[in-house]
């Protein structure tokens, strides 16, 4: 076997940010010995995009509010394809990871007698969102990230796992390489908790950063783990659009729970005009009911801007399309309006939004304060992935573990803003847990020679390669194909195009060639995402084609009404044998009579 440079762990977390961290807190608490792998520097993951909050029901601002009411929500937001356990749990163990959260050092804005301040969100029923202005996942990152290197855990930073290593069905490591110096590194460890997040960089518009290219759905999919709602790709409402160079940046949800409201060129209030009927009873009639609920009138409803993100995502791209959009192609998105209800309001959103001020006053030469924002859908979160036990968040293959955005489950067809926070600290935590406690029942497997000889001669392959193929290309022409034709409206005939084109850019990935060395070689690792970024297309392709129907973030042009028939079951994607994926119909299972009963309550 060729000479690699080897670590030897109980616990390999691949990635950094909320779900890797906690696991690695509760991995490492519990005496494992664990390293984290994260694909860029510490500090910087995707994590700290998430500014709104992070949903628990801790009734601090409305004493109705219960582990009871956000499982409803978190229900009704995911039209009821959620696995029922895990938003049970999530709902459940929320309060007490916030909570957890705070004692570690986390900095929460306050009410007005000291407990930890919560706001509105779209989809909740009550304010919910535990947060630090607008820069909560910043402030939770740093929290776990200071908490964790404490507590004892090896970084390997800027490093990249090209595959898992799996021997008589287990897991067994993982192979990769650091991308300052190129060098190979072999990861023996028991188990391995994925925490890589997101797809984004699969669209050409989206929130998502470079490094949100689907590796831990792809790495798990070849490894032999099923994947599972993955035709669910969430597009948030309101992205910036102008100037080009900063379309798709994320403007976040807690805009419009400070009151924000959305307009079209005509200066209408259009959201007024939508109202889905399974959200009728919970939504404002006027705006002026709108507006005492932004302010904590407990008798008032929700303005329909607070509506779930997958249908005012759907309500602007209708206003676009119809002509009553922006000049760039959106909406605009009000937040200085509220000067004329609150004394010193230019003060008031710069203290509760300072990070969307200075984003908006840097990158767009715009005071918020002062002027409306332009906006309009970007790509921006999976509800699918890894399909996991609700308990243990271990996957089919044993030893291999997923949370956070990169796990499927908790939210079903569609995620509630400040889920995602939640989420990550409730089921990295659970990941963390099971993942230790496997490799204590369990040794290191022993590593296949000729797996690892396959993955090296793989990665190494484009250097082989002259003047063929550009990498960049090949992903930027990959990008607007799935933003054309697998985007936030689909239809049949499209998206059959669609799974032509993957075939031709398939085939171009593998002709994809590099020059230079492996130090600091972009283009390397480019062509080396190429893998990861087709599998996820094709296989987000191929559900959404296979759902015929629309629900939640999943809408066909084609099939635009919900079906029962649907309703029953999640669609379930493995590697077959011949390598091509395999679509399976897997019944959603009863749900426990008490928690049927909390749903029909919360009606």
């Amino acid at each position: 076997m060729a000479e690699y440079i080897t670590h030897e762990h109980d616990v390999l977390i691949i990635g950094a940010g909320g779900a890797g961290l906690r696991a690695a807190v509760e991995a490492s608490a519990a005496g494992a010995k664990v390293a984290v792998i994260s694909k860029s520097l510490l500090g910087k993951a995707h994590t700290v995009m998430a500014e709104g909050g992070i949903a628990a029901a801790m009734g601090n601002v409305d004493e109705r509010d219960g582990w009871s009411v956000h499982f409803a929500d978190t229900m009704r937001g995911g039209q009821y394809l959620n696995n029922w356990r895990m938003a049970e749990l999530h709902a459940k163990e929320a309060p007490a990871c916030v909570r957890e959260l705070e004692a570690w050092g986390a900095l929460f804005d306050r009410t007005s007698d000291g407990r930890i301040l919560q706001r509105n969100f779209g989809g909740h029923r009550y304010p919910r969102l535990a947060h630090v202005g607008d820069r909560t996942g910043l402030e939770m990152i740093r929290t776990l990230q200071d908490h964790g290197i404490h507590l004892g855990l090896d970084a390997f930073m800027e490093h990249t796992v090209v595959t898992l290593l799996t021997e008589g069905g287990r897991i067994a490591g993982a192979f990769g390489y650091d991308r300052e110096r190129g060098r190979f590194h072999l990861f023996r460890a028991k188990a391995v908790v994925l925490a890589t997040g997101g797809i984004g960089r699969a669209f050409k518009i989206t929130s998502n950063s470079w490094e949100y290219t689907g590796d831990g759905h792809s790495l798990a999919y070849h490894a032999g783990a099923a994947l599972m709602d993955m035709e669910f790709v969430q597009f948030h409402p309101t992205g910036m659009i102008w100037p080009p160079s900063v379309r798709g940046i994320l403007v976040t949800e807690g805009v419009r729970g400070e009151g924000g409201v959305l307009r079209n060129k005509n200066g209408e209030r259009f959201m007024f005009q939508d109202i889905p009927p399974l959200y009728v009873n919970q939504t404002a009639d006027s705006e002026e009911e709108g507006w005492r609920y932004t302010q904590g009138d407990k008798n008032a409803r929700r303005p329909p801007e607070l509506l779930t993100r997958d249908h005012v995502a759907r309500c602007i791209r209708r206003e676009v399309k119809e002509g009553r959009g922006s000049p760039h192609g959106g909406v605009f998105l009000d937040i200085a309006w509220i000067k004329e209800r609150i004394p010193h309001g230019a003060e008031y959103i710069k203290k509760k939004l300072p990070s969307m001020y200075h984003q908006f006053k840097q990158l767009a030469d715009i005071d918020i304060t002062e002027v409306p924002m332009e906006v309009g859908p970007t790509t921006h979160y999976m509800m699918g992935g890894v399909r996991v036990d609700p308990d243990s968040q271990m996957s089919d293959v044993p030893g291999l573990f997923a949370a956070g955005e990169c796990a499927a489950g908790l939210h079903g067809a569609n995620r509630l803003g400040g889920n995602s926070l939640s989420d990550l600290l409730v089921f990295g935590k659970r990941a963390g847990e099971y993942a230790a406690r496997f490799a204590k029942e369990n040794s290191l497997e022993t590593v296949n020679p000729a797996q690892l000889e396959s993955a090296e001669k793989w990665a190494l392959e484009p250097f082989a390669r002259e003047n063929s193929e550009n990498p960049y290309s090949v992903q930027h022409t990959l990008q607007a194909m799935m933003q054309d034709l697998v985007g936030i409206v689909r239809q049949e005939d499209e998206m059959l195009q669609a799974l032509d084109r993957l075939r031709e850019l398939t085939a171009a990935s593998e002709r994809v060639s590099v020059s230079g060395h492996r130090e600091y070689n972009t283009g390397w690792h480019t062509a080396l995402d190429l893998q990861n970024l087709l599998t996820v297309s094709e296989i987000v392709t191929l559900a959404a084609l296979e759902r015929r129907e629309s629900r939640g973030a999943h809408f066909r042009d084609d099939f635009p009404n919900k079906s029962d028939e649907y309703s029953k079951f999640n669609i379930v994607v493995r590697k077959g044998g011949d390598g091509q994926p395999q679509l399976k119909r897997e019944p959603i299972p009863a749900m426990r009579e008490d928690l049927k009963q909390v749903i029909e309550e919360m009606k």
